[in-house]
């Protein structure tokens, strides 16, 4: 269920926030198209530290794998990742299938190593807005549908349970199923 409490500017700033307080960086400084790692100077280990702000500003899990370990562990060894380490075909289709043309320019033979260079506020926010509108559309405690919002957090009015949402994890690999379903890419 698409939600509409928490607006995709609330999550922008949110995600600047984060960033800020891990890195350092004044959040004037950042805009949606700021690379965390080429604009931002973010390392691995920031990643982490950021993950964890922003699933507790939100009560939500983020990925803990990029999208290409879920393409080899669904479709096998080399399904996205070639000997080289660069990305194969399918991966770069799924991934332009993933971000409509919006997302990063990736191409067959990209060193998977500059994937990660690639994420930006803009796609870290646009993975929480995806993990937020799989909000249920009655609370699981109580069945009401009386979700508000508590800060950043989304809860029911009626008994005062905190929304749950499907993970980041679980979230590509039932997408990575769908897309396969629809266009057997892997076939």
């Amino acid at each position: 269920m698409a939600q509409n409490l928490i607006t995709e500017e609330m999550v922008i700033e949110e995600v600047k926030k984060a960033v800020s307080e891990t890195l350092s960086v004044e959040t004037d400084q950042m805009t949606p198209e700021s690379s965390l790692i080429n604009d931002l100077g973010a390392e691995s280990l920031d990643f982490l530290d950021i993950n964890y702000r922003l699933e507790q500003t939100f009560g939500i899990r983020m990925a803990r794998h990029f999208i290409l370990e879920h393409i080899e562990e669904m479709f096998g060894e080399g399904s996205a990742i070639d000997d080289e380490g660069g990305l194969t075909d399918k991966a770069v289709e799924l991934l332009n299938i993933r971000y409509e043309g919006e997302g990063p320019r990736v191409e067959p033979g990209m060193d998977m190593d500059e994937v990660p260079t690639l994420i930006t506020i803009g796609s870290l926010a646009a993975g929480i807005m995806d993990i937020l509108d799989t909000l249920p559309e009655k609370c699981p405690e109580c069945g009401e549908t009386a979700w508000q919002l508590d800060g950043t957090r989304i809860k029911c009015g009626s008994c005062g349970a905190y929304a749950e949402f499907m993970s980041g994890d679980d979230l590509i690999q039932e997408w990575l199923k769908k897309v396969q379903e629809e266009r057997h890419i892997f076939e």
